[in-house]
């Protein structure tokens, strides 16, 4: 953990009070998260034993509001809360994020026994915020209209020892018509490309091995500052920190995927053979109402340029079904897309009506019928090539990142899992030597389905690593203490994965 050495004693926790937090929507927030648990942890204040369910002296949802059904599932929780809060003297939840940014009053409005309402430009506030709501016993509202400081200078509590989330852009500049997340976010802050360097620096001196760098549109960074080509030398230069295995980023969007940012991904040899280019729509007629700046042809040439420099890049993609509008012909344009550029996974999302954007304005809302059976239809395609693809590694010898809490199975199976370079799934028999999350394994694939790959073979090596070293320091220490004082969010795991097609995702980019 990144942090001052000393608390504010303005906002001092001497009793140890416990939080929780629940995280929803995508990668930016998951990354806040961390710094909520950082700034509480500065604070005094101590993670709750997991499976606590609410049984916290504060409970903070960090909420996306993307999905349209973001508002019911926040209300339901604090609902849920509610009686819970009434029987525990001093109780306090606290809600940020998106969805607190969009709603601000009302949140306090439909759910009066709400403490916190604060923003995404001031989630530092939040212990701030918890004290004064405390002190003066009514509820906080605090909702910043444009960034205060920039995330990364907030002390940050990790949940991984060995993989790191790296900001490097916040807000958008872009206008999609499904998307409210600029007006959420902001436009478009790039930070120094050396506070970037040097914070990555600070995290492999701590034994991180893997780093994905994150931004609302990741590969726009540079327009903030005026250099078209910042974010290619930001990758070459990731290439040069001694001790970083493993380079990833997301989600870029097609518009500022250049030429050099595809030599930088080819010639550097750290930054993984993985994208994730979200796509949207196959048709053109669509991407226009959606007010995307690119068309087909433009999003397959770029595959096709990816795939001539990196021959074993695993794609990946968003894809919305049923924008308004959206015709037959326009779906077929789409299946023919996911043919043709062969998504090695592709969330899939249903096209989601969000007050406030001009798509939920729009004439010929598709029924919901409709989007449903074309959802299925693209979901099975998927499912097909994504096997196709994954049956295209078997036989294949690869060097895997292992992984913590990704395995599902793996007590029963007797398995370990980790990630290839590309970011595919592996589980892999356990050896008869240690293997620690961050350590790196060579294995030989023998069997794939659509969303994994197996090595049920004997492990061909194992490579203890610093990352390794540090995922066991870390553990020691949390063995070393009471319980519950080991601090972070609960069960979101390493950064490097992205989840299969369940619309858990932004789809934003």
């Amino acid at each position: 953990m990144t942090s001052s050495s000393h608390r504010n004693p303005a906002v001092d926790v001497s009793s140890s009070k416990s939080y929780e937090i629940r995280t929803y929507g995508c990668q930016m927030n998951v990354h806040d998260s961390e710094r909520l648990s950082g700034l509480l942890e500065e604070a005094g204040y101590v993670r709750a034993p997991e499976g606590s369910d609410g049984d916290a002296d504060v409970v903070v949802f960090n909420t996306c509001a993307v999905r349209e059904n973001a508002d019911n599932r926040l209300y339901g929780n604090l609902g849920r809360l509610a009686p819970r809060k009434a029987s525990r003297p001093g109780m306090q939840i606290a809600v940020g994020g998106c969805l607190a940014q969009k709603d601000r009053d009302t949140i306090v409005k439909k759910a009066p026994w709400v403490d916190v309402v604060f923003g995404t430009h001031n989630i530092g506030k939040l212990p701030v915020l918890l004290e004064r709501a405390r002190v003066q016993e009514e509820a906080q509202v605090e909702i910043a209209e444009s960034l205060e400081a920039f995330p990364s200078t907030l002390p940050t509590r990790r949940e991984s020892a060995y993989a790191a989330w790296v900001s490097i852009s916040v807000g958008c500049n872009n206008t999609c018509t499904f998307c409210i997340v600029p007006a959420l976010r902001g436009k478009e802050k790039d930070r120094r490309t050396g506070d970037i360097l040097a914070e990555i620096d600070a995290l492999v001196a701590e034994g991180v091995s893997e780093i994905t760098l994150l931004g609302q549109n990741v590969n726009a960074y540079g327009s903030d500052i005026g250099d078209r080509e910042a974010f290619s030398k930001l990758l070459r230069a990731c290439g040069t920190i001694e001790g970083l295995e493993r380079v990833r980023f997301t989600s870029p969007h097609p518009r500022d995927f250049t030429d050099d940012v595809i030599a930088a991904m080819a010639e550097t040899p750290n930054v993984m053979p993985q994208l994730h280019m979200p796509l949207q729509s196959g048709s053109d007629t669509v991407l226009k109402a959606m007010r995307r700046s690119y068309r087909q042809d433009r999003y397959l040439g770029i595959i096709e340029k990816v795939r001539a420099a990196i021959p074993h890049a695993a794609i990946t993609t968003d894809i919305i079904v049923g924008f308004p509008g959206e015709t037959e012909e326009d779906f077929e344009q789409t299946l023919h897309v996911v043919r043709e550029a062969r998504f090695a996974q592709a969330f899939t999302f249903q096209y989601s009506k969000r007050p406030g954007t001009p798509a939920a304005t729009m004439e010929d809302q598709i029924p919901k019928q409709v989007v449903q059976s074309r959802y299925e239809r693209l979901v099975a395609l998927q499912e097909e090539i994504s096997w196709e693809e994954n049956k295209k590694q078997v036989g294949r010898t690869l060097d895997l990142m292992v992984a913590e809490g990704e395995g599902r199975k793996d007590g029963a199976t007797h398995r370990l899992s980790g990630r290839a370079a590309d970011n595919r799934l592996v589980h892999f028999t356990k050896p008869e030597q240690e293997v620690r999350p961050g350590d790196v394994v060579t294995v030989e694939i023998t069997y794939a389905a659509p969303h994994h790959l197996l090595a049920e073979g004997a492990v061909l090596a194992v490579r203890p690593t610093r990352a390794g070293d540090a995922w066991e320091k870390r553990n020691a220490e949390k063995a070393a203490k009471p319980a519950g004082v080991m601090l972070g969010l609960p069960k979101i795991g390493a950064p490097a994965p992205l989840p299969v097609a369940t619309g858990s995702g932004c789809g934003c980019d």
